[in-house]
């Protein structure tokens, strides 16, 4: 099965560095097949057999190890990834007059009564629950009086990974090929 791991909090802002080669290599090594990268955000696509939870702690025992990091892996296969990007509005897209954000949710947090928990301001905000994910979109005008930047710093915060929607569009058809 093709799989996409998503690594959270890596090389954003200078911290958690992993220079991609590397880590591709390492993988190799390991024994994951097909590895390849999208961007420097922590993308990566890869083939196995293996569950998803024992490829995730492979992962992140790999991570470890090799460059000594503590980082959280969430595993997505292409029929996620087909079904979340199908969920996504053609019309909302990241660029200069809009933000749209793909908030990847962990298990623990993969639940539709997770929006009631959210500050949402529905003047400013629209926010879409699919299985595994939040998807936001706010206009750019609007990103600093949305209610959604109230999750930085919580514990859902540190239990989701983002990727904006058209690097989600990326990643579906990476998985595709």
């Amino acid at each position: 099965m093709k799989y996409v791991a998503l690594l959270r909090g890596i090389n954003v802002g200078g911290n958690n560095k992993i220079d991609m080669k590397q880590l591709v290599a390492a993988m190799s090594e390991a024994g994951f097949k097909g590895v390849s990268t999208y961007i420097n955000s922590g993308n990566i696509f890869f083939s196995s057999n293996d569950t998803e939870t024992k490829l995730s702690n492979k992962l992140e025992y790999l991570i470890k190890v090799k460059f000594g990091l503590n980082i959280k892996v969430l595993l997505r296969n292409k029929d996620n990834i087909d079904k979340l990007t199908g969920s996504i509005p053609p019309e909302w897209t990241n660029g200069s007059e809009m933000k749209c954000d793909v908030m990847f949710l962990w298990d623990s947090y993969n639940d539709k009564s997770i929006v009631e928990k959210l500050t949402i301001k529905p003047e400013i905000d629209e926010v879409k629950y699919v299985h595994g994910a939040l998807i936001w979109k706010v206009d750019r005008k609007n990103v600093t009086k949305s209610g959604m930047t109230k999750i930085v710093g919580t514990e859902l915060y540190r239990n989701i990974t983002v990727r904006n929607c058209n690097t989600v569009r990326k990643i579906k058809e990476r998985l595709s090929s």
